[in-house]
C-alpha cells in the first residue's frame, strides 16, 4: 500500500483511486482468464497458458489503466501455482502504475472475515491488493473486519450492491423489516446507507464503493453515497456509455466502467488490447467531460 513520505498512515484509497482516475482514465480492465479465452488465444488450459495470458494482458493495460481487476477464481482453479500467477499479476500490474481491485467477493464473519481481509488487504501479504470485492449478505456488520483493515492499512472495499445478474434482485430488492431502517426499505438501499455512513466527511473520495451493474436498469436508489461505484457489465455484456448516464446520472465520474471480454478477446495481441484501453478512456472521458 501506497505510504506517506515520513512512514505515516497510508493515504486512503478514495484520494488515490480519484488521482488515478482523473490522470488514467474511468476503464478497469478484468484480467480474467477464462478457459475459453485461453483457447481462442491458442494456449493451453494450464498454469502455463495462463502465466502466458495473464501477463501479456498485464503488459499491454496496465500502464494505461487506473485500475485493472483481476478475478480471482480463474486462478485458483489451478491451484498454488495459480495463486503464485496472480501475485506475479497484482505485483507487475502495480509496478506498471495501475491499482488493483481484486474480484473475489469475498463474505464471511469473525475470525474468517479477518484472514480474509488479511490475506487481501494487510501490505505484509503477498496478496495484497489496493480493494477487493466484498459480498454484505451476511449482515454488513460481517463486513467490519475487511473495513477496519482497509482504514488501517489505506486500502478500499466494493461491496455488491445492485447487480446485473438474473438472480440477483431476488436479494437485493428484497424489503427489510427488522427495525433499523426505514420500513421497507430495500436491501440495496440498506447496503448503500451503511457505505453513505462510511464515507461521511471523506474528501474527495470515499474508500468504500459500491457494486452497481451498468445494466441494471433503473437504479431506484439514491447513488450518492461519497464512494466509488465498479461498473461492471461494460461493454461485451451490453453496458453502454449512455447507459452509465442514464443510471448515474452525475454521479457518472465516480464510475469506474469495468470490462473484461471486450479488451480480452482482441489478444494476444497486446497492440489492439492497448488501443482498445485507449477508445474506450476517450468514450467515457466525453462522458464525464461536461461535469467537471
Amino acid at each position: 500500500m501506497t505510504q506517506t513520505p515520513h512512514g505515516g498512515a497510508a493515504e486512503p484509497f478514495g484520494t488515490r483511486l480519484h488521482r488515478a482516475m482523473s490522470e488514467r482514465g474511468a476503464f478497469c480492465v478484468g484480467i480474467d482468464p477464462h478457459a475459453a479465452l485461453l483457447a481462442e488465444w491458442g494456449l493451453t488450459d494450464d498454469v502455463a497458458g495462463l502465466e502466458r495470458f495473464a501477463l501479456t494482458v498485464v503488459e499491454a493495460v496496465a500502464p494505461l489503466c487506473s485500475v485493472v481487476k483481476p478475478q480471482s477464481a480463474f486462478y485458483e482453479r489451478f491451484g498454488s501455482r495459480g495463486v503464485a500467477v496472480l501475485e506475479r499479476v497484482v505485483e507487475e500490474s502495480r509496478a506498471a502504475g495501475a491499482l488493483v481491485l481484486l474480484d473475489v467477493k469475498r463474505g464471511d464473519i469473525g475470525s474468517t472475515s479477518q484472514a480474509y481481509a488479511d490475506a487481501y488487504l494487510d501490505p505484509s501479504s503477498p496478496l495484497a491488493c489496493d480493494a477487493i470485492t466484498a459480498s454484505p449478505y451476511l449482515g454488513f456488520g460481517s463486513l467490519d473486519p475487511m473495513v477496519e483493515t482497509a482504514q488501517r492499512h489505506g486500502a478500499g472495499v466494493f461491496v455488491l450492491a445492485l447487480t446485473s445478474n438474473k438472480e440477483g434482485p431476488e436479494v437485493q430488492h428484497a424489503r427489510t423489516d427488522d427495525g433499523a431502517g426505514p420500513a421497507g426499505e430495500r436491501v440495496a438501499d440498506r447496503v448503500l446507507s451503511h457505505l453513505r455512513r462510511l464515507n461521511a466527511g471523506a474528501e474527495p473520495l470515499g474508500s468504500f464503493g459500491a457494486v452497481v451493474g451498468a445494466t441494471i436498469g433503473d437504479a431506484g436508489a439514491d447513488l450518492d453515497f461519497g464512494g466509488p461505484v465498479l461498473a461492471p457489465g461494460f461493454g461485451a455484456q451490453g453496458g453502454t456509455v449512455a447507459d452509465l448516464a442514464r443510471i448515474f446520472g452525475p454521479r457518472v465520474r465516480h464510475v469506474l466502467a469495468s470490462s473484461s471480454r471486450e479488451v480480452l478477446r482482441l489478444g494476444p495481441d497486446p497492440v489492439a488490447m492497448a488501443d482498445a484501453v485507449r477508445r474506450t478512456h476517450e468514450e467515457l472521458a466525453a462522458l464525464v467531460r461536461p461535469l467537471r
